[in-house]
């Protein structure tokens, strides 16, 4: 992975966009910290790519990215494999749970490369 930096984000590809299967998860460590990330297959180019914390909020385990895809209504959404829980992809929110949350990560693509996005760290820390 490398990372790129515009300014005030840290950019780190993770993969070929070609090498994510369409409502399957993957996980990254992005500046040492779990993401999982997914290509949606309801977007009309299968272009589309998401990004949430890997850890599951509610057990405290990396298991997200192993997590089922679907949809509640028009929310996409991933459902933790442990315990069930339904998380919204767009916006982390807990469809069972209110008060809990995925964080969701800023990703793009350029050049079939799928980028995802940090905080960049403060200068000299």
């Amino acid at each position: 992975m490398t990372a790129i930096d515009t300014t005030t984000e840290m950019w780190t590809e993770v993969c070929d966009l070609d090498t994510l299967t369409p409502d399957r998860g993957v996980a990254a460590l992005l500046d040492g910290v779990p993401v999982a990330v997914f290509r949606l297959s309801a977007d009309v180019d299968s272009s589309h790519v998401v990004a949430v914390d890997h850890v599951d909020p509610v057990s405290g385990v990396g298991v997200m990215a192993r997590g089922l895809v679907g949809s509640v209504g028009v929310r996409d959404v991933v459902v933790s494999p442990l315990l069930k829980q339904r998380f919204d992809l767009h916006t982390g929110e807990c469809l069972d749970d209110p008060g809990v949350w995925l964080r969701t990560w800023p990703v793009r693509v350029a050049d079939g490369r799928v980028l995802v996005g940090g905080v960049a760290p403060p200068a000299g820390g």
